[in-house]
């Protein structure tokens, strides 16, 4: 799990500095993001949060071939009225597919779980990959979507 982590940090880290070049800036902007390291070793042990790799492609952390997204999420009892829902913390990803597979993997695990609702953080990005599955704005930052026909 530890490698996990810091291979999650390193993905984060060379996105940002993709789109910040300055490190001041960049660090500032790591101190409160959702991806921090005190954020991924509360969601990474609990069992719900997921890797996305290309396995055609080498890495530095795994032989199971290069990180190219994941998503952390953990469930929540009693979260507006519903019994269990799955909140979806982060999404982060190098290429639409594996936006749309990690989507697509965290609703189908929260229906397969009997859990009745998948909450993402709104982005355009969240809002393309998850359109299919009819997602209601929850709040300004948060879309949600049921899993149950209910």
């Amino acid at each position: 799990m530890p490698s996990d982590i810091d291979e999650i940090l390193d993905f984060e880290n060379r996105k940002i500095a993709e789109q910040i070049p300055n490190e001041t800036e960049r660090a500032l902007l790591s101190w409160n993001a959702r991806w921090r390291r005190e954020a991924l070793e509360h969601y990474c042990p609990m069992g719900w949060s997921f890797l996305c790799r290309d396995t055609n492609l080498q890495s530095e952390f795994s032989s199971e071939g290069l990180l190219i997204g994941y998503f952390i999420a953990q469930p929540m009892l009693f979260l507006d009225g519903q019994t269990q829902s799955l909140w979806v913390e982060h999404l982060q990803y190098s290429s639409l597919q594996a936006r749309d597979e990690l989507s697509d993997l965290a609703y189908k695990m929260a229906r397969e779980k009997h859990l009745q609702k998948v909450y993402f953080p709104k982005s355009p990005a969240t809002m393309n990959s998850t359109k299919h599955m009819r997602p209601e704005d929850w709040n300004p930052q948060v879309l949600s979507i049921k899993t149950t026909k209910a």
